[in-house]
């Protein structure tokens, strides 16, 4: 094994990590929110050729999938959602009706290659605690970010600030995005009043059919969607998710590309 330095450890640390991540303070996409929506917004926008960016507070990928159903191995996709998991290589098991199951560990690592093969770019244990705004009336056009771990050990340090065309609030149940903004912006006529008890057809249908731009600069998708439209939730099914990540892609893709989108 070849001899190594601790020096030289730490300067290969620093100068990649800082060369990077000045690099990253201007993107056209910043997604909060490293879930199956999110991953698969990724994938769609750096296909597109879209600088993505995607921030998750944790220090895991996967969001809400990792769970499963009740710590469970395996989760739900529906038609024609399966696609997507084919697309990026999730070997899917057929189960009744139009359902699918898939293991969970695969679906999240097989969303997170997707989107970092297409060039998109994910960042670990990042929370976003604000949002940046201009104009008046009001466009949001950025997000304001700080390590968890300073979060969580309660200090007191300034945040920076990062800078999108596009921010898409991937973040769950919580919409977190969504709250800040609605709760310090009161111009946007933002509201985020919770999600509904479950119904899952419905739930899988609204989450997709809600998804889009909910303020200037600003959009929703998956769960974050229910939470702003108060729509049921689904439990263990990601189908509505996956289709949401797809929708508000295509939607952005549209709206800064101009160009025109085939949904499949």
């Amino acid at each position: 094994m070849a001899e190594v330095d601790e020096a030289s450890i730490t300067r290969a640390v620093l100068r990649e990590s800082l060369e990077e991540l000045a690099e990253l303070v201007e993107s056209d996409v910043i997604i909060v929110g490293a879930g199956p929506s999110g991953l698969t917004a990724a994938r769609y926008l750096a296909e597109a050729g879209l600088k993505t960016l995607v921030l998750e507070r944790r220090l895991s990928i996967g969001g809400g999938m990792g769970g499963g159903g009740m710590l469970l191995p395996r989760v739900v996709v529906e038609k024609p959602a399966d696609r997507i998991l084919r697309e990026v290589g999730c070997r899917l098991k057929p189960a009744e009706g139009n359902l699918y199951t898939v293991d969970v560990v695969e679906l999240m690592v097989g969303l997170a290659h997707g989107a970092l093969q297409a060039g998109a770019r994910i960042l670990l244990g990042i929370t976003v605690e604000d949002v940046v705004f201009q104009g008046n009336p009001p466009a949001i056009t950025g997000v304001v970010v700080q390590w968890s771990a300073v979060q969580v050990s309660g200090l007191h340090v300034d945040p920076l600030s990062l800078k999108a065309r596009a921010i898409v609030d991937c973040t769950g149940h919580e919409a977190e995005v969504l709250s800040v903004a609605s709760r310090k912006i009161p111009e946007l006529n933002l509201t985020v009043p919770g999600e509904k008890s479950m119904s899952a057809s419905t739930g899988e249908r609204m989450v997709v059919e809600y998804t889009g731009e909910v303020a200037p600069g600003l959009y929703a998708a998956g769960m974050a969607v229910a939470a702003a439209f108060q729509t049921p939730r689904m439990g263990p099914i990601f189908g509505g998710m996956l289709l949401s990540g797809r929708k508000v892609a295509n939607l952005i893709i549209k709206k800064l590309k101009g160009e025109r989108v085939r949904e499949k």
